[in-house]
Protein backbone atom coordinates (compact mmCIF):
# COMPACT_ATOMS: atom_id res chain seq x y z
CA UNK A 1 0.00 0.00 0.00
CA UNK A 2 2.92 2.36 0.68
CA UNK A 3 3.99 2.46 -3.00
CA UNK A 4 0.44 3.36 -4.03
CA UNK A 5 0.36 6.38 -1.73
CA UNK A 6 3.81 7.42 -2.99
CA UNK A 7 2.35 7.20 -6.50
CA UNK A 8 -0.59 9.37 -5.46
CA UNK A 9 1.84 12.03 -4.22
CA UNK A 10 3.89 11.86 -7.42
CA UNK A 11 0.90 11.99 -9.78
CA UNK A 12 -0.61 14.90 -7.85
CA UNK A 13 2.63 16.86 -8.13
CA UNK A 14 2.73 16.04 -11.85
CA UNK A 15 -0.85 17.33 -12.18
CA UNK A 16 0.11 20.60 -10.46
CA UNK A 17 3.05 21.01 -12.83
CA UNK A 18 0.74 20.34 -15.77
CA UNK A 19 -1.74 22.92 -14.47
CA UNK A 20 1.06 25.47 -14.42
CA UNK A 21 2.67 24.65 -17.76
CA UNK A 22 -0.19 23.19 -19.76
CA UNK A 23 -0.29 19.91 -21.62
CA UNK A 24 2.77 18.98 -23.67
CA UNK A 25 2.67 16.52 -26.54
CA UNK A 26 6.22 15.35 -25.82
CA UNK A 27 8.79 15.67 -23.06
CA UNK A 28 10.21 19.15 -23.43
CA UNK A 29 11.70 19.89 -20.00
CA UNK A 30 15.21 19.17 -18.84
CA UNK A 31 15.73 17.15 -15.65
CA UNK A 32 16.76 20.15 -13.55
CA UNK A 33 13.62 22.09 -14.48
CA UNK A 34 11.42 19.09 -13.69
CA UNK A 35 13.13 18.56 -10.34
CA UNK A 36 12.84 22.27 -9.47
CA UNK A 37 9.12 22.25 -10.28
CA UNK A 38 8.58 18.99 -8.38
CA UNK A 39 10.30 20.35 -5.27
CA UNK A 40 8.46 23.68 -5.58
CA UNK A 41 5.10 21.94 -5.34
CA UNK A 42 6.21 19.53 -2.61
CA UNK A 43 7.39 22.50 -0.54
CA UNK A 44 4.11 24.32 -1.15
CA UNK A 45 2.21 21.20 -0.08
CA UNK A 46 4.37 20.89 3.04
CA UNK A 47 3.77 24.53 3.99
CA UNK A 48 0.03 24.08 3.49
CA UNK A 49 0.12 20.89 5.56
CA UNK A 50 1.91 22.62 8.43
CA UNK A 51 -0.61 25.48 8.42
CA UNK A 52 -3.67 23.24 8.22
CA UNK A 53 -2.22 20.74 10.69
CA UNK A 54 -1.90 23.53 13.23
CA UNK A 55 -5.45 24.75 12.53
CA UNK A 56 -7.01 21.27 12.74
CA UNK A 57 -4.93 20.06 15.69
CA UNK A 58 -3.53 17.02 13.85
CA UNK A 59 -6.97 15.41 13.47
CA UNK A 60 -5.53 13.05 10.83
CA UNK A 61 -3.69 11.15 13.58
CA UNK A 62 -7.03 9.82 14.84
CA UNK A 63 -8.18 8.73 11.39
CA UNK A 64 -7.81 5.32 9.79
CA UNK A 65 -5.79 4.97 6.61
CA UNK A 66 -8.98 3.81 4.88
CA UNK A 67 -10.65 7.09 5.88
CA UNK A 68 -7.76 9.08 4.43
CA UNK A 69 -8.12 6.98 1.28
CA UNK A 70 -11.84 7.83 1.15
CA UNK A 71 -11.06 11.55 1.40
CA UNK A 72 -8.57 11.23 -1.47
CA UNK A 73 -11.25 9.52 -3.57
CA UNK A 74 -13.72 12.32 -2.76
CA UNK A 75 -11.11 14.89 -3.83
CA UNK A 76 -10.60 12.99 -7.11
CA UNK A 77 -14.35 13.02 -7.70
CA UNK A 78 -14.39 16.77 -7.06
CA UNK A 79 -11.52 17.24 -9.54
CA UNK A 80 -13.48 15.29 -12.14
CA UNK A 81 -16.55 17.48 -11.52
CA UNK A 82 -14.48 20.66 -11.89
CA UNK A 83 -12.92 19.37 -15.11
CA UNK A 84 -16.35 18.42 -16.47
CA UNK A 85 -17.44 21.98 -15.69
CA UNK A 86 -14.52 23.43 -17.71
CA UNK A 87 -12.65 24.39 -14.54
CA UNK A 88 -15.42 26.63 -13.22
CA UNK A 89 -16.44 26.46 -9.59
CA UNK A 90 -19.14 28.36 -7.76
CA UNK A 91 -17.95 28.23 -4.18
CA UNK A 92 -15.35 25.51 -3.87
CA UNK A 93 -11.60 25.57 -4.25
CA UNK A 94 -10.02 25.02 -7.65
CA UNK A 95 -8.13 22.10 -9.09
CA UNK A 96 -4.80 23.06 -7.53
CA UNK A 97 -6.20 23.15 -4.00
CA UNK A 98 -7.66 19.67 -4.44
CA UNK A 99 -4.34 18.29 -5.70
CA UNK A 100 -2.53 19.86 -2.74
CA UNK A 101 -5.06 18.28 -0.38
CA UNK A 102 -4.56 14.90 -2.05
CA UNK A 103 -0.80 15.18 -1.58
CA UNK A 104 -1.21 15.94 2.09
CA UNK A 105 -3.76 13.21 2.79
CA UNK A 106 -1.47 10.73 1.03
CA UNK A 107 1.47 11.91 3.17
CA UNK A 108 -0.63 11.48 6.31
CA UNK A 109 -1.49 7.94 5.19
CA UNK A 110 2.19 7.22 4.53
CA UNK A 111 3.15 8.47 7.99
CA UNK A 112 0.48 6.28 9.60
CA UNK A 113 1.50 3.23 7.55
CA UNK A 114 5.18 3.66 8.39
CA UNK A 115 4.41 4.11 12.09
CA UNK A 116 2.23 0.97 12.01
CA UNK A 117 5.06 -0.99 10.36
CA UNK A 118 7.49 0.16 13.04
CA UNK A 119 5.09 -0.84 15.82
CA UNK A 120 4.79 -4.41 14.51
Amino acid sequence: VVPEFVGIVNYSVMALIQLELGVAEEADLDNKTVLDLYLKYLHEARDLMLNKNHDYDEAWRNMRVSSLDDIILMKLLRIKQIENNAGKTLVSEGLDANYFDIINYAVFALIKLIIEEEDE
